[in-house]
C-alpha cells in the first residue's frame, strides 16, 4: 500500500515520503502476517481456539498500534503533549488489563456454564431416579392407598359384587336346570314349540327370584335386631314360604338333574325317593343360603337395598363419627419440580449477571480499542477501565453528549 505511494510520488519527493511514512510502513506486514498467523492453522479446533482467545486481542493491538503511530504525526500541533503521552501510556496500561481480563472472562463464562449444565443434568438425574422409584414402588402404592381407602368405612363393594356375580350365576344354573320343564310346560298350554326368548325371560325371572330370597332374609334379620316381633313371625311365614318355592321348584329340580349320574354311580341299587329328593333339596337350600349369607351375604345385600331405593347406607350419626381419611401426602415429582422453578427464578434474577459474564470481556477490549481512537482524535477517553459492570457501559446518545462537552481549561 505505501509502496505504491511512494513509487508515484516524484523521485525528489521519495525519500522524504519514505521517511515520513517509516512509522507507519511496518504496520500493513504485520497485519498479513497476523491474517496468515490465523489462517494456516492445521485443524478446524485449533482455528477456532485461535479465534476466540487472540482475535479481539490482536484486533486491540492493531487499533493500538495504528493510534499511537498515527499520535506521532500529532505531537507537534498539540499544546499539552506531556498530558497526551501520559493518556496514550495509560491507554496502553489499560489495553494491557483488557486483554487480561478477557481471558479470565472468557474462563469465568466457561465455569459458569459448566455449573448449570452440571445442576440440568443433576436435575434431569434426579427427576429420572424418582421417576424409576415410583414406578418401581408404584404397585406396593396403589395396594396401600387402595387398602387404605377400601377399609375405611363405606359401601362394601366387594360382598355387593360378590353378591351380584352370586345371584347371576345362580340364576344361570337354575334357567340351565329348569329350561327343558318351562318349555315342556309352555309347549302344552300352547300348543306350540316354546319360543326363543324364553331362556332370556327365564333367566330374567330367577335372577330376580333369587334377589329377592336375599332381600328376605336381610329383612328377618333386621327385625330381629331390632325385637320387632310381629314383623318377625311376619317374615318367618314368608321366609318359609320363600324356602317352600325355592325347593320346589328350583333345588328340587337341581337334585332331579343329578339323580341319574347318582344311580349311575351306585350301579341302579339306589334310587331317592320324594321325600329324600325333598329333603336332600331343603339341605341344599339352607346350606347354600347359609354359606353365601355368612361370607358375603349380610355385607352385599344392605347396599344393594339401599341402590335399589335410592336410600342412604350410613345415618347421619354414623357419619358424624367416620374419621376423614389422612391427607395424601406430596406427590414426589413436587419437589424436583420445586426445585427446578427455583433454579429457573434464581436464572431470571441472574440474567443480566450473566449477560455481564458474557459481553464484559469483549466490552473491555472494544472499550480500550476506543479509547485509543478517542485519545487520538479528541485528546481524551470515554471509558474508565476496567468495566466492572454494564452499567458502566454507556449508550451512543449519553457517549456522544459526553464527548461534546468542552473541556475544562486548568488555570
Amino acid at each position: 500500500m505505501f509502496e505504491r505511494l511512494i513509487e508515484n510520488a516524484p523521485p525528489e519527493w521519495q525519500n522524504f515520503i519514505e521517511m515520513l511514512l517509516g512509522p507507519l510502513a511496518w504496520i500493513p506486514e504485520m497485519q498479513r502476517w497476523l491474517a496468515d498467523f490465523f489462517f494456516d492453522s492445521p485443524s478446524k479446533g485449533i482455528l477456532a481456539a485461535k479465534v476466540v482467545f487472540l482475535l479481539f486481542p490482536l484486533l486491540l493491538w492493531t487499533g493500538a498500534i495504528w493510534c499511537t503511530q498515527l499520535s506521532l504525526y500529532t505531537l507537534p500541533f498539540r499544546s499539552g503533549r506531556l498530558q497526551f503521552i501520559s493518556m496514550m501510556l495509560l491507554a496502553w496500561w489499560d489495553g494491557a488489563r483488557a486483554v487480561w481480563l478477557y481471558w479470565i472472562g472468557l474462563f469465568r463464562v466457561t465455569g459458569v456454564i459448566l455449573g448449570w449444565i452440571f445442576a440440568v443434568t443433576r436435575l434431569a438425574v434426579k427427576l429420572l431416579v424418582e421417576s424409576g422409584k415410583q414406578i418401581l414402588l408404584l404397585p406396593f402404592t396403589m395396594t396401600g392407598k387402595m387398602t387404605q381407602s377400601y377399609f375405611q368405612p363405606g359401601v362394601p363393594w366387594i360382598a355387593f359384587m360378590m353378591l351380584i356375580f352370586w345371584c347371576l350365576l345362580e340364576a344361570v344354573i337354575f334357567t340351565y336346570t329348569l329350561t327343558p320343564t318351562v318349555s315342556e310346560v309352555l309347549a302344552d298350554l300352547v300348543g306350540a314349540e316354546a319360543p326363543p326368548a324364553m331362556g332370556a325371560v327365564l333367566y330374567f325371572f330367577l335372577l330376580l327370584l333369587i334377589l329377592g330370597s336375599f332381600a328376605c332374609i336381610q329383612a328377618f334379620v333386621d327385625a330381629v335386631k331390632k325385637r320387632e316381633y310381629k314383623f318377625i313371625v311376619q317374615m318367618v311365614l314368608v321366609e318359609i314360604f320363600v324356602m317352600f318355592f325355592e325347593v320346589m321348584f328350583l333345588y328340587r329340580e337341581l337334585v332331579d338333574a343329578v339323580t341319574p349320574w347318582i344311580a349311575q354311580q351306585t350301579g341302579e341299587q339306589f334310587r331317592l325317593g320324594i321325600v329324600f329328593t325333598l329333603s336332600l333339596a331343603v339341605f341344599g337350600w339352607a346350606g347354600i343360603r347359609g354359606m353365601t349369607w355368612f361370607l358375603f351375604g349380610q355385607f352385599g345385600t344392605p347396599p344393594l337395598l339401599a341402590f335399589i331405593s335410592r336410600r342412604p347406607m350410613v345415618t347421619p350419626e354414623q357419619a358424624g363419627a367416620v374419621t376423614p381419611p389422612a391427607a395424601e401426602a406430596a406427590l414426589w415429582w413436587r419437589a424436583p419440580v420445586q426445585d427446578f422453578k427455583g433454579e429457573i427464578g434464581w436464572l431470571h434474577e441472574k440474567s443480566d449477571q450473566l449477560l455481564e459474564y458474557l459481553t464484559l470481556p469483549v466490552l473491555q477490549v472494544m472499550a480500550a480499542a476506543l479509547n485509543f481512537a478517542l485519545i487520538l482524535v479528541a485528546s481524551r477517553p470515554i471509558f474508565n477501565l476496567p468495566l466492572k459492570g454494564l452499567k458502566e457501559v454507556m449508550a451512543t446518545k449519553e457517549i456522544f453528549t459526553l464527548h461534546l462537552q468542552p473541556k475544562r481549561v486548568e488555570r
